[in-house]
C-alpha cells in the first residue's frame, strides 16, 4: 500500500503524488452521499430513455421551484463545456458570434468549443473578471452604428459567468445593469453557472437564485463542481428554448440514453436545499484557507469571497509546496512570483486545511 501511495499519476501532464493533499480543482471527488443513496435506491427502476423519465420530471420541478420559475424550459447535459457549446450554437444563427470578457471561460479554458460550431467569441475588455455594463454598451452601440456592420460578425448574445474565472461576484445591481443593456439591444443575456452555488453562497452576495434567474434569459446549475457525479441543468427562464433543442443536443452527443443518471442526482441535490448546503461547505471551508494565508503573511491577486482562493507566492516557495500540496499555477505578477490558486469544494476537510497549514511556511521576505 505504501508503494502505491507513493506512485506518481500523471494528470494533465503534470506528476503529482497520490498521496499529496488537493486543492487543484472543485471536481476530483466522486459524489455526495445523498447522490449515491439517490441512484442506488432507483437502480433497478428502469426508467424511460433518454431524460422523459419521471426522475428527470421530478427534479425540474424542484429547479423551477428554487428559481421561482413555474414554465421555465430545463435541459440536463453532463458537462460543463458541453453545455456551453450546445447552449450557445443554439442560440446562435451562422453568421453570429458570442460576447464574453477575454478571461472567460469559453475563451480560454475550453479548447475553442464554441468556435468548433463556427460561432465566433468576440472579447471585451473585463475588470477583475467581470463584465462592465458601460463597456458592452459601448462595443454594442459602435457596432450599432458602424456603416460596415452587415460585413462583420453579428453579436448575437452576451456571456458571463456567476462567480467569474477570478472567483468574484457581479452584485445584483451590476447584474441588471448588464441585463439592461443586453434588452436595449435585444441579445439575450447567458450565464455560465458552473459554480453557481459557491457564488450564491458567498459572503456578501446578495443576488439570490431567483432574482438571477430574473436577470438572464438562459443560464445553466453547475452539479458537476457541486456534489454530482456529472451533470448541469440549462434553464431557459423565458420559453424561448429553441423548438428543437433535443436534436441539437443530439447533434452534439450531448444526449444520453440513460438520461435518469442526471435527473436522479439533481432530484437529491434539490431536496432539503442539498445544493445550497454543499456549496455553504465549500464556502466555509475557503474562508478559513484564506485567512491562513492572510496569518502566514500572503498577498492575493484578487479578492475572492468564493471557493477559488488566488495567492501571490514566490517562486521558490512554489516549488516547494508543489511537493506536499495539488493547487495550479495561473500566471506571473513578475518574474519571481506566480499566482496561484486553491480551490476548495463541498467536500474540503478541516483536516486537510489543518494539514495546508502545517506545510506552509510564513511568506519568505523579498
Amino acid at each position: 500500500m505504501q508503494v502505491f501511495r507513493e506512485t506518481l499519476c500523471n494528470f494533465a501532464g503534470k506528476k503529482v503524488k497520490l498521496n499529496m493533499i488537493s486543492f487543484e480543482c472543485d471536481y476530483n471527488n466522486g459524489a455526495c452521499q445523498e447522490v449515491l443513496d439517490n441512484l442506488v435506491r432507483y437502480n433497478s427502476a428502469k426508467p424511460t430513455p433518454y431524460g422523459f423519465d419521471e426522475f428527470c420530471e421530478r427534479a425540474k420541478d424542484r429547479i423551477r421551484e428554487a428559481c421561482g420559475l413555474p414554465d421555465a424550459q430545463i435541459f440536463f447535459l453532463t458537462g460543463g463545456t458541453q453545455t456551453n457549446a450546445t447552449t450557445i450554437d443554439s442560440m446562435l444563427y451562422q453568421y453570429e458570434g458570442v460576447i464574453c470578457v477575454g478571461s472567460g471561460h469559453i475563451n480560454v479554458h475550453e479548447a475553442g468549443a464554441v468556435e468548433f460550431t463556427e460561432h465566433k467569441i468576440i472579447t471585451i475588455a473585463d475588470n477583475q473578471g467581470k463584465m462592465e455594463a458601460k463597456t458592452l454598451d459601448k462595443y454594442l452601440d459602435d457596432y450599432m452604428h458602424d456603416g460596415n456592420k452587415d460585413h462583420a460578425v453579428h453579436p448575437g448574445l452576451v456571456y458571463i459567468t456567476f462567480p467569474t474565472e477570478l472567483g468574484t461576484l457581479y452584485s445584483a445591481q451590476e447584474l441588471d445593469h448588464i441585463y439592461q443593456v443586453c434588452q436595449h439591444y435585444e441579445i439575450p443575456l447567458y450565464i455560465d453557472g458552473a459554480r453557481l452555488g459557491y457564488g450564491l453562497m458567498a459572503d456578501g452576495n446578495d443576488i439570490t437564485l431567483p432574482y438571477l434567474a430574473r436577470h438572464c434569459d438562459v443560464f445553466y446549475i453547475g452539479g458537476t463542481k457541486i456534489g454530482a457525479l456529472c451533470g448541469e441543468a440549462v434553464v431557459f427562464t423565458n420559453r424561448k428554448a429553441h423548438k428543437h433543442f433535443f436534436s441539437i443536443q443530439k447533434q452534439h452527443g450531448a444526449v444520453i440514453a440513460k438520461g435518469a443518471l442526471i435527473g436522479l442526482q439533481f432530484d437529491a441535490l434539490f431536496t432539503n436545499n442539498l445544493y445550497f448546503k454543499l456549496s455553504e461547505q465549500a464556502i466555509r471551508m475557503a474562508m478559513r484557507m484564506k485567512e491562513i494565508f492572510i496569518k502566514k503573511g500572503f498577498e492575493f491577486y484578487v479578492d475572492s469571497p468564493t471557493n477559488q482562493q488566488f495567492v501571490i507566492i514566490a517562486n521558490e516557495q512554489v516549488e516547494k509546496l508543489s511537493q506536499k500540496v495539488q493547487f495550479t499555477h495561473f500566471g506571473q505578477t513578475d518574474k519571481h512570483h506566480t499566482i496561484c490558486r486553491f480551490v476548495t469544494s463541498w467536500a474540503t476537510t478541516e483536516d486537510e486545511l489543518d494539514e495546508l497549514e502545517s506545510i506552509l511556511e510564513v511568506k519568505s521576505e523579498e
